[in-house]
């Protein structure tokens, strides 16, 4: 095999070698595990490394293949986000009091990983309690974006989303509350996509000491990484069977298809920029660029609508019941004085800051109020997808930025077209898609002029996750997705 030939490829494209007995799985193992020997001092996003069970994974892939058998991931080389439970593995969400954490079981989606043939080389870091857009924690360190050392890679699920950028495997697994899939993709130029919320089963994807058991985890969604559109859908329908010991006992899965098939018959509501949270000129620019590629393909491209929920109303309401549900874990101190600093707030002050000091001491009268509120947001959001098959928006202000770990994320700060901004506020955009509980595609769309890599979320209908999907397959078929950083030319 030539040095590197596959390491860039995607799930699909390695799918069809291995069938055509153009490259051994344990070839693409070895390639892989060879790019993180090489590079991964550099970028740290392999935080557990599991090569002998991976090789060993591999080489009954490859007798699985010569005796004919065929399995969605059969035989492709992949990580996977550290706060999933891995057999064997440490499980520690970055939470240093439990660094010697051992999984005993399987989580459910790594268990339909390894029943579909996938071939797992080790866990990706995280920050604490997966609660940044910057992964570092005292355990693993501090991982690096490929494309620029000194920024970012974004978080949670920051080690998978380096992971692919650097060709470490064709696929990863992640989760997102606050952005935690769409994020990174962005920072780093890969593909993720966040489901409709509850359709993937989250049994095993729990903070240690936790049993694996089924949780009801209000926003919280897993979901697929990868270098390649359609491999989101690969990976996906691994994921999306419903729970066994839940919903599966009496459902079973059957999205949609599709609302289209050719960009011509889609019609996209697109959205650059809003007064919540602006973005940069590098930010708007992709977007505006992409939207005028779509209107030349023969999509029906809108630039506006009344139709559209109000984003500063949406994203108030998103800080109140993200920071609740987070709330619940903070220690009784902390917990104590934010509900101070709550009640001293002047009842004037709707800032997105405010909103999320008001969310921590959120009572459960005003918690079912606002769920109140989201189910007409809902109820919006479902009118609008009568006119429009998608709505395609930011993901995050600015590309990548500089590390930075003040501990106190409400003092950081984020330039935005020079401008000081608050570093929470960025919740908005992905909030856009998690608060209502939409499907949500984050693409690739080039780079600024920095070089550093820039995308957009491709939010679609409810249940509807198909469709998102789809069009991000058609977009990176006409023009163009993931490009591997220069650092990784070898």
């Amino acid at each position: 095999m030539a040095k590197s030939q596959y390491s860039f490829k995607t799930a699909v494209e390695l799918s069809k070698a291995l069938r055509n007995k153009q490259v051994s799985a344990v070839e693409l193992a070895q390639d892989a595990i060879g790019r993180i020997e090489r590079h991964d001092g550099k970028v740290n996003a392999v935080c557990v490394r599991d090569f002998e069970r991976g090789l060993a994974a591999a080489r009954a892939a490859d007798a699985a293949i010569a005796r004919g058998e065929h399995r969605p991931l059969l035989g492709i080389p992949m990580t996977v986000k550290e706060s999933y439970n891995v057999a064997g593995l440490p499980t520690t969400w970055g939470f240093l009091p439990h660094k010697d954490f051992v999984a005993t079981e399987d989580a459910l989606s790594i268990q339909r990983v390894k029943d579909a043939g996938g071939v797992i080389l080790g866990k990706t870091n995280v920050p604490v309690g997966l609660a940044d857009w910057q992964s570092y924690n005292e355990i693993y360190g501090t991982t690096n974006n490929p494309y620029d050392l000194g920024r970012t890679p974004g978080g949670s699920s920051g080690g998978s989303s380096a992971a692919l950028a650097a060709g470490y495997g064709a696929l990863s697994l992640g989760s997102d509350i606050g952005g935690s899939l769409r994020v990174p993709a962005f920072h780093c130029g890969v593909y993720a996509h966040k489901p409709t919320f509850a359709l993937l089963p989250s049994r095993g994807h729990t903070a240690p000491p936790a049993p694996p058991i089924i949780y009801e985890r209000d926003l919280a969604v897993t979901g697929p990484m990868a270098r390649g559109a359609a491999d989101l859908s690969l990976l996906f329908d691994v994921m999306a069977v419903p729970d066994p010991l839940d919903a599966g006992k009496a459902y079973r899965l059957d999205l949609p298809a599709a609302r289209h098939a050719s960009l011509k018959d889609f019609r996209i509501l697109v959205i650059d920029t809003d007064p919540v949270l602006p973005t940069d000129k590098a930010v708007r620019g992709s977007i505006d660029k992409l939207a005028s590629h779509l209107d030349k393909a023969g999509a029906k491209i809108s630039r506006s609508s009344p139709l559209l929920p109000d984003f500063a109303a949406s994203s108030r309401l998103y800080m109140r019941m993200l920071l609740s549900f987070l709330a619940a874990t903070f220690p009784p101190e902390v917990y104590a004085g934010a509900c101070a600093a709550a009640a001293a707030l002047p009842a004037g002050d709707t800032s997105l800051q405010a909103e999320r000091l008001r969310g921590i001491a959120l009572s459960h009268r005003d918690w079912v109020q606002a769920t109140v509120a989201r189910s007409r947001l809902r109820a919006q959001w479902r009118e609008l997808f009568k006119s429009f098959d998608a709505v395609i928006c930011p993901i995050m202000p600015t590309p990548a930025y500089p590390h930075d770990h003040e501990p106190d994320q409400e003092q950081r700060r984020i330039l935005i077209d020079g401008e000081p901004y608050i570093y929470t506020d960025q919740l908005a955009w992905p909030g856009i898609a998690t608060l209502p509980g939409l499907p949500s595609t984050a693409i690739p769309t080039g780079f600024a002029p920095d070089g550093l890599p820039v995308g957009v979320q491709i939010v679609g209908p409810w249940l509807e996750d198909r469709t998102p999907l789809k069009l991000a397959e058609l977009i990176e078929r006409e023009f163009g997705g993931f490009v591997p950083p220069k650092m990784f030319d070898d």
